[in-house]
């Protein structure tokens, strides 16, 4: 049972507790966002995603400012609580075993904060869970390793109500100074400079039923999980590309033609490949709108008029309809609220 990390996108609320880590380490705002293309009114939006590079660039802030000080990731995963991870956190709380759990976790892990492959093997009497830190940036592994450790720990803790019997870790850092962090996080003392980063515990911990346990619930959360995976997804590739592309021109977006020349193909090509990676344009085409209207009912000297030209539209009444559908308020309504926070 193996996964990958997630390289794309994902929830801001990482970010949120990453920003509110440095901030109670005397870091300011700005030092944390530094270069990373974030907006601290992204902070306060509980439904917002970041690209993961944005995350690492702001996580190499927070190593840059505090420095390579062993046990700070451990502090900043303690932060990780289930509720952080929404519905994931629910799906995982509402199986009906560890294992069940740890099945669903990782087949849907691209939907936490985690940048480590994880891959579960049973030995014998063992399950090992293995780290895979190899698409990691190496400046930024043992803090991260760290914070997915200490993160996942918490996971566990709260689907059992208790610590996780750990028998043996292996971890491929080297030997800090100072191990005391370690041994008070994992309860066991870890042997550094390993092959691998790994953790050990009794098999039979797999079948242990959960408190929580309620299969239909469970099943729900899953296919909502899957659901947010397939939208996340589809947001890289090439509907990413074409996001991008038209993003790129407001007041000239492309239509499906345009835009196959630009991707050096014909708009029979792209549509199949649209259809196969079950992508609408239309739908591709609504979102560049809406993220393109927020931006431009920012800028006071444009008239609503322009706003609709810009994005497109030939008639003013066309983009007040659909502004309407996409926030519940006319355009006019929404920039008085933004003028006003």
């Amino acid at each position: 049972m193996a996964t990958s990390p997630a390289r794309s996108r994902r929830s801001a609320v990482s970010v949120q507790l990453l920003v509110q880590f440095g901030l109670d380490h005397g870091l300011s705002l700005d030092t944390c966002l530094a270069g990373t293309g974030l907006s601290w009114n992204l902070l306060a939006d509980p439904a917002a995603e970041v690209d993961a590079e944005q995350e690492l660039a702001l996580i190499g802030n927070l190593v840059a400012a505090l420095g390579e000080r062993p046990g700070l990731g451990l502090q900043l995963g303690r932060r990780y609580l289930l509720n952080t991870y929404g519905i994931w956190g629910f799906a995982l709380l509402s199986s009906s075993t560890y294992r069940d759990a740890a099945t669903l976790g990782l087949r849907y892990i691209d939907l936490t904060f985690a940048f480590h492959g994880m891959r579960l093997e049973e030995h014998g009497d063992e399950a090992h869970l293995l780290l895979d830190d190899s698409q990691v940036p190496p400046a930024l592994r043992n803090f991260i390793l760290e914070r997915d450790l200490s993160g996942m720990l918490c996971v566990q803790r709260e689907l059992i109500n208790a610590p996780l019997p750990i028998k043996r870790v292996d971890l491929r850092i080297s030997r800090p100074a100072d191990t005391a962090p370690f041994l008070a996080e994992l309860g066991v003392m870890p042997q550094f400079g390993q092959a691998h980063n790994r953790f050990v515990f009794e098999r039979q911990l797999l079948d242990r039923p959960l408190p929580g346990a309620n299969p239909g619930t469970a099943a729900l959360c899953e296919q909502h999980c899957q659901r947010l995976l397939d939208k996340r997804r589809q947001r890289d590739g090439l509907a990413g590309q074409i996001r991008g592309l038209l993003l790129s021109r407001p007041g000239r977006l492309p239509d499906m033609e345009q835009l196959a020349n630009s991707l050096h193909m014909s708009s029979r090509t792209l549509r199949r490949r649209l259809q196969q990676d079950n992508v609408n344009f239309r739908t591709l085409l609504e979102e560049v709108r809406q993220t393109l209207a927020e931006e431009l009912l920012g800028i006071a000297g444009l008239s609503l008029e322009e706003v609709a030209e810009r994005l497109g539209y030939g008639e003013v009444s066309n983009f007040i309809h659909a502004f309407k559908r996409w926030k519940g308020v006319t355009p006019s309504q929404f920039r008085k609220g933004r003028q006003s926070a």
